[in-house]
């Protein structure tokens, strides 16, 4: 364990982080899949900022050497925009890193585009693969607060993506909402409309803008997505625009993140590679979030660690927390 990290924490005595990680991807950028994304011509326009240090293969190896130190019992692989007619064909690679490797991954989140025509399809396909427990598939967002896609296809309003998104419940499937902070209020108008599909509230809503004005925005959308039963957040990804990492700003968005959905709603996540684009290293993720966590009991930070993530996406601890890992 990392005792540099958790010297001097607010945290119970005798306590350590057996870690589920809720979120992280994996791509092997030598095999036979296409992440068009990362291989393909380089967008100056990724979120993050410059993302040239992760176009490289990342698998159980650099995970492992990535969270050197800490007791991860566990992931869940979270879709890696590989390419959109090779969804299923990640569940497949998946597996295959799991038959190796149980941890890694124990589940995995799968892509399904909404408004294909062969969704059913799609969406069964997945269904037969053991390690799926639910769909990412991100709606057309604007590009900042003040732009509007309303009426565009793929968005939150278009009533055939909506329509697709409904289709999960028939497989059990939950559904991982990413949208930045502008969207989070009008994303819950659309959850507040679904029926028996958990959601999976990505990144701790990008507060991707920390002025009063953007964490004012950022705050009415995760309380409004918060209010509704069955939604849950993941404490992850703070990075901001163009690859900073602010330590006291990032503290705090965990803080009251947790305090808007509480620990046993909350899921730790790495989010790794793509994290350390902003943060250098595993060891700031988990400084920062023990921090916005200080004062928790051992019960809370066992939630946010692993209890959260194993009830939400359907991991069975027992085989993981007696693993030596």
């Amino acid at each position: 364990m990392n005792a540099a990290v958790l010297e001097g924490r607010d945290l119970p005595e005798g306590w350590t982080p057996r870690i589920l990680d809720a979120h992280h991807h994996f791509w092997d950028l030598e095999g036979d899949g296409s992440w068009p994304w990362i291989q393909d011509e380089y967008n100056p326009d990724f979120f993050l900022g410059d993302y040239n240090a992760m176009r490289r293969t990342f698998l159980h190896e650099q995970y492992l050497e990535a969270t050197r130190g800490w007791d991860v019992i566990g992931t869940v692989h979270c879709e890696a925009e590989r390419s959109r007619d090779e969804e299923v064909a990640e569940d497949d690679f998946l597996e295959g890193l799991h038959g190796v490797d149980r941890r890694f991954p124990a589940a995995a989140v799968a892509h399904a585009s909404f408004l294909r025509d062969d969704l059913d399809e799609v969406l069964a396909a997945h269904a037969e693969r053991p390690l799926v427990r639910g769909i990412r598939s991100k709606p057309v967002i604007a590009r900042s607060a003040s732009e509007s896609v309303v009426g565009q296809s793929g968005t939150l309003q278009d009533p055939r993506w909506i329509a697709g998104l409904h289709r999960l419940a028939d497989h059990g499937f939950s559904w991982d909402l990413r949208v930045p902070f502008y969207h989070l209020a009008e994303a819950a108008d659309l959850v507040a409309e679904l029926d028996g599909i958990p959601v999976v509230v990505n990144h701790c809503g990008l507060p991707l803008d920390r002025s009063d004005e953007g964490l004012a925005i950022w705050r009415n959308g995760m309380h409004r997505l918060a209010a509704l039963p069955g939604t849950t957040v993941k404490v992850s990804e703070l990075g901001l625009y163009p690859n900073v990492w602010n330590p006291e700003s990032n503290v705090s968005v965990v803080r009251e993140t947790l305090q808007i959905f509480g620990h046993d709603r909350a899921m730790f996540a790495s989010n790794l590679p793509v994290a350390t684009l902003t943060a250098a290293t595993f060891d700031d993720v988990m400084d920062v979030v023990l921090r916005g966590a200080a004062g928790s009991t051992d019960a809370q930070l066992d939630a946010l660690f692993h209890t959260t993530a194993a009830r939400v996406y359907r991991v069975d601890l027992t085989p993981l927390l007696t693993t030596e890992s």
